[in-house]
């Protein structure tokens, strides 16, 4: 029995083959896309996943504005944050976020979804979101991928 076939393989930052995809947000239920998206930027989709190195894809959502909401929860739910000043609790809901900026409200809620340390915000910066259908990264040569397909 050959033993060096059971060896382990552990990915490092030039061993990994990262590549670049495109998830369409039309229709999409935000928090069960988000969930995908964070995997698909983790790498947990690919057989040489490490937990502990940026093993994921980059990954471009295009039509943010039109991500979907189940139930009354684009005004039920609120997001808060803290100006560091006293009384300064800030609540918006994710209808007032959406209408400000859509793209701000997909990036919070895949930073919800990803390591709450280094490796997290340095896989946060693989995630381009784009409010329309057009997106800048053509140059990359992008796949289009269909989230329903992923498990």
């Amino acid at each position: 029995m050959d033993t060096l076939s059971y060896k382990t393989i552990s990915a490092n930052k030039a061993t990994v083959q990262k590549e670049w995809v495109v998830v369409d947000a039309t229709d999409l239920v935000l928090g069960r896309m988000g969930s995908k998206v964070a995997k698909l930027l983790r790498g947990k989709y690919k057989p040489s996943f490490t937990p502990h190195v940026d093993c994921g894809d980059n990954v471009i959502i295009v039509n943010a504005e039109k991500v979907q909401l189940t139930g009354n929860k684009w005004n039920d739910r609120v997001y808060l944050s803290h100006t560091g000043y006293p009384g300064g609790q800030r609540e918006i809901t994710p209808a007032k976020l959406m209408a400000k900026d859509p793209e701000k409200l997909i990036k919070k809620v895949v930073k919800g979804m990803l390591p709450k340390n280094k490796l997290g915000a340095q896989l946060l910066g693989n995630l381009y979101v784009f409010g329309g259908a057009e997106h800048n990264m053509q140059a990359q040569q992008p796949k289009q991928i269909d989230l329903n397909t992923l498990k």
